[in-house]
């Protein structure tokens, strides 16, 4: 989100801002590693993982961050504000808080199949 008195300043700005915070989303297969809650002032997500097949369920700005973290099956659910930009932010942080298999197998410290 950039701001600046120009659209095209803001745009570079935003761009700019997007490449320094760029982070990798666990996936299992074409889905997410497990079910979310996560909520971001009055925006609250539930995400949830899909059989293969089911498509992208999501709405609005949800529906674009998932689709560029590379989710192909999720149904996914937006409660409480419909602000877009909460709902984006809380849709982020919850991408950035999912555990993957070894993350969650290094912190119980139990070897690896």
């Amino acid at each position: 989100l950039g701001k600046a008195n120009e659209v095209t300043d803001a745009i570079r700005k935003g761009g700019e801002l997007a490449r320094k915070n760029l982070y990798e989303v666990p996936l299992a297969g074409n889905t997410i590693t497990h079910e979310t809650e996560y909520k971001f002032r009055g925006a609250k997500i539930i995400m949830r993982p899909a059989a293969p097949g089911t498509g992208l369920i999501a709405g609005g700005g949800m529906r674009a961050v998932l689709d560029l973290a590379g989710v192909h099956d999720v149904l996914a659910k937006s409660l409480g504000s419909s602000n877009s930009t909460n709902v984006v932010k809380a849709t982020m942080l919850a991408l950035q808080n999912m555990a993957s298999r070894k993350k969650v197998l290094d912190k119980r410290g139990i070897a690896q199949l």
